[in-house]
């Protein structure tokens, strides 16, 4: 090789370097971009997140995702489209119908922070085991689903769902969950919120629901599609009745309209110092 080899070489590698490095410098520009564009779009829907919870705990929540999806899938199977739903504040439903639900639904809804841990453990040991897998979401957690979220059990929307669990019981507080939670959930074919089907089922408004109506209105929560409080069948005759032994054992929960309590009742009521009774969960069993 000639002397004037060796610099063409070196012109040769420093071209390669410097292209290499401008290379470089072109990804870690383009990556730094990506960064900032995951930042400012996770910021965004931390914020919005926010707002938007803000916002529900003061406006009527008329309309949720579960509602369109539901109209939808009658509208693609050819079905009548039917969506019954009026929104009332939490003083014009019933007392007895927020014990049902927290008898049936969550025994322990005025103590946790939005999630049963104990439940929680022994669904996921039950399923383990093989057995049957039920559910161990409390109020907070359905609310948060059927006010935000889409139906599934994907881990996507599991995590999603416990990120909005815990805003609303911080934000929102326990009796506006129980609001929105009435209003708000699937309680028949295309009906939503406690109002909607005592008007439909018992012609009666929420507020005039006695215990034993309650009661079947809460044995239809399972699976509100299929049971229908209109029509009980012998299945949710026997949960009604396991939901009203519940109500008379759990303390009673401070929410709703009332036409008060006599005094033995009163006095029952202060000896009761548990909220999860010694049959809790017999319900699923």
């Amino acid at each position: 090789m000639t002397l004037i080899g060796y610099p063409l070489i070196f012109l040769k590698l420093n071209s390669t370097f410097v292209a290499v490095n401008n290379a470089t410098r072109s990804d870690m520009i383009i990556l730094k971009r990506i960064l900032i564009w995951l930042r400012n779009l996770i910021l965004f829907l931390f914020v919005s997140s926010l707002v938007w919870v803000v916002a529900c705990k003061f406006i009527p929540v008329y309309y949720t995702p579960l509602m369109f999806i539901r109209v939808y899938e009658q509208f693609k199977e050819g079905k009548p489209m039917k969506l019954k739903h009026t929104w009332v504040p939490i003083s014009k439903i019933a007392q007895p119908m927020v014990q049902a639900v927290v008898s049936s639904e969550d025994n322990l809804f005025m103590e946790h922070n939005g999630f049963d841990v104990e439940q929680i453990k022994k669904a996921r040991k039950e399923a383990v085991r093989g057995k049957r897998v039920r559910g161990a979401s409390t109020i907070t957690q359905q609310t948060a689903k059927n006010v935000f979220l889409w139906p599934g059990k994907s881990y996507i929307r599991k995590g999603i769902e416990a990120y909005f669990t815990v805003l609303i019981e911080w934000i929102w507080g326990k009796e506006r969950i129980m609001e929105v939670y009435l209003n708000s959930i699937e309680m028949g074919e295309g009906i939503y919120g406690v109002e909607a089907v005592a008007q439909e089922h018992f012609d009666k408004p929420a507020y005039k629901l006695n215990r034993r109506q309650a009661a079947l209105i809460a044995a239809t929560l399972p699976n509100p599609r299929k049971f229908n409080s209109a029509k009980p069948s012998p299945y949710m005759l026997k949960r009604q009745s396991k939901i009203l032994s519940l109500m008379g054992k759990l303390m009673k929960v401070e929410m709703g309209y009332s036409i008060g309590t006599s005094d033995q009742d009163s006095s029952k009521i202060k000896k009761r110092k548990k909220w999860r009774a010694l049959v809790t969960r017999t319900l699923g069993e």
